[in-house]
């Protein structure tokens, strides 16, 4: 990001070596062409023009560098209106605190050299989508240099676990953000909302530890393994004076049914948006609340339970 906002913001073309002195000062050689020749393939990967000219009419082995806007720049897109919403969505990017730290860094270092620097050429980059969870930058980083993480997870009512995992990638879904990837602990993929995320994740492994399977869809692995607790139906029973907050979303209700206990003192609620997610929710309610079905969903109550009740046993 240093190096696209530098090249970006230049009117003349920038020497090999000023970009040394200003980006990568104290690096080798060896060290400075490897990561600059990486740094700019990685920007031509996604699509951004670098160009390469002289940097004095006299002099043509002097070799400089630039991005010019004009070039950056996407021509006129015919669109249809869903193609155009799409499309305004997905280039909304992200506020991003690292990404106003690149551009100030870089932006603080050319001044105090004199460039010459446009600063409407910055409108490019400009970040409009908001990122805000804690565990964004970490997790992202770790995706994009393939290294294992590990995070301490709670859903609501659950005491937070830690989880081990291979970041394949980030997604927006559902109008949150998860993080995609390998769980080593269970041996598949699983899929994490980060707002349940506690604390920081932890980077545990070396860049370039795993590699990511060819052709992953991230939006697709995240749908296909969230779906189930956002759109199947549950009916609970809910005791008499309790369980209020189920009883306000559910789609309607059967007074004095016969409950666990053998007595009628319950009510039979229908959820329409319930599943194994909504374990930790309905845990909240104690011995007041009993799922009925999905079985999937009851198994994930009882599971917990036991779950927590042998952490008991074993902090004894």
């Amino acid at each position: 990001m240093k190096l696209l906002i530098m090249l970006l913001v230049q009117r003349r073309h920038i020497g090999k070596e000023r970009i040394r002195e200003l980006l990568y000062p104290g690096q080798t050689d060896e060290a400075f062409n490897r990561m600059f020749e990486r740094d700019k393939d990685d920007l031509r990967a996604l699509g951004v023009p670098v160009d390469v000219s002289s940097t004095d009419a006299f002099f043509e082995d002097e070799i400089g560098y630039r991005i010019k806007p004009d070039d950056l720049q996407l021509p006129e897109i015919d669109l249809n209106a869903d193609e155009a919403a799409v499309i305004g969505l997905a280039t909304k990017v992200w506020e991003h605190a690292r990404l106003a730290e690149a551009t100030s860094e870089a932006m603080t270092k050319l001044v105090a050299t004199g460039a010459e620097v446009d600063l409407g050429a910055l409108d490019l980059v400009s970040p409009r989508l908001s990122a805000d969870e804690p565990a964004f930058d970490v997790l992202w980083e770790s995706a994009l240099d393939r290294t294992s993480v590990e995070f301490e997870y709670g859903r609501p009512g659950d005491q937070p676990r830690t989880r081990h995992l291979q970041p394949w990638g980030i997604v927006r879904y559902s109008g949150r953000w998860y993080v995609v990837g390998f769980d080593t602990d269970r041996q598949d993929e699983r899929v994490f909302r980060l707002s349940r995320i506690v604390g920081e994740p932890r980077r545990t492994g070396r860049p370039g530890g795993f590699e990511v399977p060819q052709g992953i869809d991230l939006g697709d692995v995240a749908r296909r393994l969230d779906q189930p607790s956002v759109q199947e139906p549950a009916v609970v029973l809910a005791r008499k004076g309790s369980g209020y907050g189920l009883r306000r979303v559910a789609s309607s209700a059967e007074t004095g049914v016969e409950g666990p206990d053998g007595s009628y003192d319950w009510d039979r609620l229908h959820l329409t948006h319930a599943g194994p997610e909504s374990a930790g929710d309905l845990l909240a309610y104690g011995e007041d609340v009993y799922v009925e079905s999905p079985v999937a969903l009851r198994d994930e109550v009882i599971a917990r339970v036991e779950a927590f009740l042998e952490s008991i046993g074993e902090s004894r």
